[in-house]
């Protein structure tokens, strides 16, 4: 599920945006002349049911076959003479359903001081606030990252950061999801960090060895034909297998130095722009700052072309950003193909690598063994 706010668009616009993403249902709020504007988008397997919106507020019921519950977005008013209406809205939401429920968006308000830093807050503001949240029994998730989720991007004395975005359940719903933990992603066009709501935590089954794919990417990138041609050498030329085995090594290791590279340089920019996001905030340090954001664009462009490639379903135009599309076809992909779980013959699920290669060989040294016994009966 996505949850968008401020997003500073009409409902028709952002219909635009959603055709792009057909493996996602999706709601909309208009903006008010190019001010608010909400959205949400949930994935055509959830069945996700509409309670109510308005300009402040997208509320849904969320039918899972071990109960249901309840899902939020809150967008609370800027303007401070407006902020009660907030806490209005939010105690009448609280009062309307019994089912555990989650409340996350964006506040536009803190809990305690020490959720801000640079400027000041009445403590009015907030005890409005506290009261809001204890009258509906709800809880702060954990989270993880960098503690002030908007920054106003000013450089020295006039720069604020606070903690105005945050997820909050109540009771049941805490109980109901109790490894649920948010994070605070990277901040770098926005003044707001997005928010990663986890749910769960999944298991690990160990990791398999995986099949070397050819990239588009690598077509004409430097070195690529030089590793092609040493890897044929090495392979001796006459045996064809060998010399595209040798090639693949070789490529392999190529990768990891060039190509890869473009993985790595985005993360380590990020990198700094996080530390950049945590650290001071300088004349230099906020020009630095634009000029890495600038640099990341540039490098996901390139990425992007990776994933066209990978995620098989090349039906978006040039110059869309939509790596992280690309990204979920891909993850789509190897779901499919993942084996997470066998049942043996005595009903047994087994989840270990090594129990489940046992598993896979028994089966089809047996399948194999009873069509070779067919065929001699036959004979």
């Amino acid at each position: 599920m996505v949850f968008l706010c401020e997003t500073k668009l009409s409902g028709r616009e952002m219909k635009t945006v959603l055709v792009k993403f057909d493996m996602y249902h999706g709601m909309q709020v208009d903006s008010v002349v190019r001010s608010g504007g909400l959205t949400f988008w949930w994935h055509k397997k959830i069945k996700c049911e509409f309670l109510s919106a308005s300009v402040h507020h997208m509320d849904f019921i969320i039918r899972e076959a071990n109960g249901d519950w309840r899902v939020t977005g809150f967008y609370g008013w800027p303007m401070v003479a407006d902020r009660h209406l907030s806490w209005e809205l939010l105690r009448i939401l609280g009062r309307q359903s019994a089912l555990p429920w989650m409340c996350i968006g964006d506040y536009n308000e803190i809990l305690f001081s020490n959720e801000m830093k640079g400027g000041q807050r009445a403590q009015w503001q907030m005890n409005q606030f506290r009261d809001a949240v204890d009258a509906c029994g709800l809880v702060d998730v954990q989270f993880e990252g960098y503690a002030f989720t908007w920054d106003n991007g000013q450089a020295g004395e006039d720069n604020r950061k606070s903690r105005i975005d945050r997820a909050m359940g109540t009771n049941e719903w805490m109980a109901r999801f109790p490894y649920a933990r948010l994070r605070h992603l990277g901040r770098e066009w926005s003044n707001h960090s997005p928010l990663k709501l986890v749910l769960d935590r999944r298991e690990s089954t160990g990791q398999f060895t995986k099949r070397f794919r050819f990239e588009q990417i690598w077509v004409g990138a430097e070195g690529c034909e030089e590793e092609i041609t040493r890897g044929f050498e090495r392979g001796g030329g006459d045996d064809l297998v060998e010399a595209l085995q040798e090639s693949a090594t070789e490529l392999q290791a190529w990768k990891r130095v060039s190509i890869g590279k473009i993985v790595k340089m985005i993360a380590m920019k990020r990198s700094q722009i996080e530390r950049l996001n945590e650290g001071g905030c300088s004349p230099d340090e906020v020009r630095k700052r634009r000029n890495l954001v600038r640099e990341v664009a540039d490098l996901c462009r390139q990425d992007e072309q990776f994933w066209r490639q990978r995620s098989r379903a090349l039906w978006l135009k040039n110059g869309d950003r939509n790596t992280s599309f690309f990204h979920k076809q891909e993850r789509q992909r190897k779901a499919k193909n993942h084996i997470s779980k066998l049942v043996d013959d005595g009903g047994m699920g087994m989840r270990r690598s090594q129990r489940l290669r046992r598993n896979i060989l028994r089966s089809y040294s047996r399948l194999l063994l009873h069509v070779s016994l067919g065929m001699c009966s036959m004979a």
